[in-house]
């Protein structure tokens, strides 16, 4: 045997190029074999030399016209050159041929996927998938999933990767592509059944554990998706995926600690990801330990610097520590990014207001009625500033508005008995809080939190006391 294989070959590869330059040029009666021809092509075709991989085809065909192998790679071309329908007449000729060949149908596929027929598609499959077994009929089912999937017939792209793992449980790409299916399709039952049918034969097999978990996660089961995922991991130490999920469903369940400490061994399995940070850093806030919540944010911006919600999110942290500067500096980080977000600045109306900064507050609130004008939080934000800054006639006009973007929500009647109580427009006041007993009495607190002093008010008192006394 030769010691060195690959010169060789490249060596025989040469000879064969040449005859074939000899034969094209008419040379020496030269012929080729068929599989020589094979060989040529290939080199053609892969060194991306297309019309030279076409014209050996040619010759090719010419010289073998009942070789189904030699169609089928003239076939291939004809598709890469974009030629469908002369494609699709040289794969009739080789199945009369040889109907055996299963590269015949997946050529087809692609011609009726190239001329947009993708139903036509799907049925030259269907049919193909009776004249094969094995691992030719696997390759089939995959080619069926990717044809469903194109023309969006998602159930059946499942039941094509189910058959797959019903012939080969512990094929390792249908496991991969069945847990997003499986989601995505919301047959989390079924993925169950089908994933403990084969834990029952396999039970080292850890994609089926972690699929099992993923179907019982879809279901909100987080216990059983949490033990499905240990034992997954517990087959592959180095499972940074089931880990991922294992720390979701532990939050899921509000159990940070559980959940900060997987993903903490996700980031020592896996290159750091500024999710995974965010995620321990979420669970570190739902704790109250801001400190450690924003170190893990701050983590995320470095792989994230223009995730504008980070930002905010550390923001969050400071206020709810009263550090309204520090808060305010990271809310204008975010605002740097997203100006006109509704959250950041309702965010930065808030610090303002504690700040004791009011006109301020009032700009940042007024940004929020203007994008989110239907949104009730921002007017009431907005109104509750108007009122604090004195602004009364502001506030009668400004809730006029609140009243007409949000369909007339109750709460405003209330805030707006106390503008007109404040300009001095008591009977019409007294008219607005009726109006608002009788939509929705428990919201008379929001006039009361706008202005404790209210209960001294006499006819208020009364006009609360006899809603009361009316409804008992």
């Amino acid at each position: 045997m030769s010691n060195y294989p690959y010169r060789q070959d490249r060596e025989e590869l040469k000879e064969l190029l040449r005859q074939f330059e000899n034969l094209k040029s008419g040379k020496n009666h030269s012929y080729l074999e068929e599989d020589s021809f094979g060989k040529i092509i290939d080199y053609y075709d892969e060194k991306d030399q297309l019309p030279l991989a076409l014209e050996a085809a040619d010759y090719a065909v010419e010289q073998f016209p009942y070789s189904s192998d030699l169609l089928i790679k003239k076939a291939d071309l004809l598709i890469a050159s974009k030629d469908y329908k002369a494609a699709l007449r040289i794969l009739e000729d080789s199945a009369i041929l040889d109907k055996g060949d299963v590269n015949l149908y997946i050529l087809k596929t692609d011609v009726y996927l190239a001329l947009d027929r993708q139903e036509k598609a799907a049925t030259v499959l269907e049919a193909a998938l009776h004249y094969f077994e094995g691992d030719e009929k696997i390759d089939l089912l995959f080619e069926l999933a990717d044809v469903y999937d194109d023309y969006e017939n998602f159930d059946k792209v499942y039941d094509c990767l189910k058959l797959v793992l019903e012939m080969d449980p512990s094929n390792e790409e249908a496991l991969y592509k069945i847990c997003f299916w499986t989601d995505f399709t919301g047959r989390n039952e079924e993925g169950i059944r089908l994933h403990q049918a084969i834990i029952d034969e396999y039970p080292f097999n850890e994609l089926a554990w972690f699929n099992l978990g993923a179907a019982y996660q879809g279901l909100k089961l987080y216990e059983k998706a949490i033990d499905a995922y240990q034992y997954a991991v517990a087959i592959d130490e180095k499972f940074d995926y089931a880990l991922r999920n294992m720390g979701d469903a532990y939050l899921r369940l509000r159990r940070y600690k559980d959940a900060i400490e997987v993903l903490q061994r996700v980031l020592e399995l896996a290159r750091p990801e500024d999710v995974i940070y965010e995620a321990i850093a979420h669970c570190y806030d739902k704790m109250k330990n801001y400190a450690q919540a924003r170190f893990h944010y701050r983590k995320a911006t470095h792989l994230s610097q223009e995730n504008s919600q980070l930002y905010f999110k550390i923001a969050c942290t400071y206020m709810n520590e009263g550090a309204w500067e520090s808060a305010i500096k990271n809310l204008q980080t975010a605002m740097q990014i997203y100006r006109l977000q509704p959250e950041y600045n309702l965010a930065m109306g808030q610090c303002c207001v504690q700040m004791g900064k009011v006109e301020e507050a009032v700009l940042y609130f007024g940004n929020v009625v203007k994008v989110k004008p239907k949104n009730s939080s921002g007017w009431i934000e907005l109104l509750a500033c108007l009122y604090q800054a004195n602004c009364f006639e502001e506030g009668v006009e400004y809730v006029e508005h609140a009243l007409q973007f949000t369909g007339g929500k109750p709460v405003f009647r209330f805030y707006k008995c106390a503008f007109l109580l404040a300009t001095g427009k008591t009977k019409e006041a007294l008219l607005q809080l009726e109006a608002g007993m009788e939509q929705n009495s428990r919201l008379v607190k929001k006039l009361l939190e706008l202005n404790p002093a209210l209960l001294q008010n006499q006819l208020i008192v009364d006009v609360i006391a006899r809603y009361k006394k009316k409804h008992k």
